[in-house]
């Protein structure tokens, strides 16, 4: 039977070179959108599906992260003193409980594969998740986040499963795309996945976006430290062959998901967390309408 999902790993040790030159110093991870970094948005939405240990793989130039969830006594004694109760509170909200956060260095830019395989040591022999800032999933209004819309589809079924949306054909070579078998509702059997395949040889348009859920024998896969695309250990590789080994869902979240990645990704985000907000909706939605004049 499964068993309660209690530990996330968040791959970020990449260099975010698509975002030079902010990204020269700040971690790509630390791009707000709107007032929030991604990264955090990553954590709350962990916490909200039952997450309570946080392992963070880092590289180098990365200790902005770690400062980000811990406290920062001379900013809080000064809110404190300006009574400034809400960016207090805002502050106070990142923290968790102590030892409930950890941090490992990936050392080399070796794939997600290898940024997972370096978490090995904090996850024994239970399932975890597996979340990516750069893919931010905006849920829908009042509804769930992606991840715990997973765990709850994870709980009937165990083995593995993946956050999946379609994307457009011409566009199959920067995704893991899987080849589906039975789909009910919004779970899809995965029979294959292949890493970023040309349009011609895709087997689908159903594409793996940032979510993981991941049981052990896919540690004991990456152990082999085989090298796929991009001469890069990736962990659609390692999950291939878990194929027949443990059972593998994909599941349609419901929310919107924007590529933070890319500019135009973040830009968007930027633009539809803005426009959700009750502070700045209705200016935001003012000057856009200004824009399209």
């Amino acid at each position: 039977m499964p068993t309660k999902i209690t530990k996330a790993i968040f791959p970020v040790g990449g260099l975010g070179t698509r975002f030079l030159p902010a990204t020269k110093s700040m971690p790509k991870e630390m791009l707000p959108v709107v007032d929030k970094p991604l990264i955090q948005y990553a954590v709350e939405e962990a916490a909200e599906a039952g997450i309570t240990e946080f392992i963070f793989v880092t590289g180098r130039g990365k200790t902005a992260i770690e400062d980000h969830f811990d406290h920062s006594t001379e900013l809080e004694d000064t809110l404190i003193k300006r009574d400034k109760n809400d960016g207090l509170a805002a502050v106070r909200a990142m923290m968790h409980t102590p030892g409930s956060v950890a941090y490992i260095r990936q050392q080399e830019p070796a794939g997600l594969g290898h940024a997972i395989w370096c978490a090995r040591h904090y996850v024994k022999d239970e399932p975890v998740a597996v979340l990516l800032a750069d893919d931010l999933i905006k849920p829908e209004q009042g509804g769930k986040g992606c991840l715990k819309q997973m765990v709850a589809a994870w709980q009937d079924k165990g083995g593995n499963m993946v956050a999946a949306m379609e994307v457009p054909r011409e566009n199959t070579s920067s995704y893991g795309i899987i080849t589906p078998g039975a789909s009910h509702a919004n779970l899809t059997e995965v029979k294959g996945l292949v890493e970023k395949p040309s349009p011609d040889k895709a087997p689908s348009t159903l594409a793996v976006v940032g979510r993981y859920i991941l049981e052990p024998g896919v540690f004991a896969e990456l152990d082999q430290m085989e090298r796929g695309t991009g001469d890069e250990i990736q962990i659609t590789d390692s999950l291939a062959r878990r194929i027949g080994e443990a059972p593998f869902f994909s599941y349609r979240f419901s929310g919107t998901r924007f590529d933070c990645g890319s500019k135009l990704g973040f830009l968007q985000a930027n633009i539809a967390y803005a426009l959700s907000r009750d502070d700045l909706g209705e200016d935001i939605t003012t000057w856009l309408k200004g824009l399209a004049l």
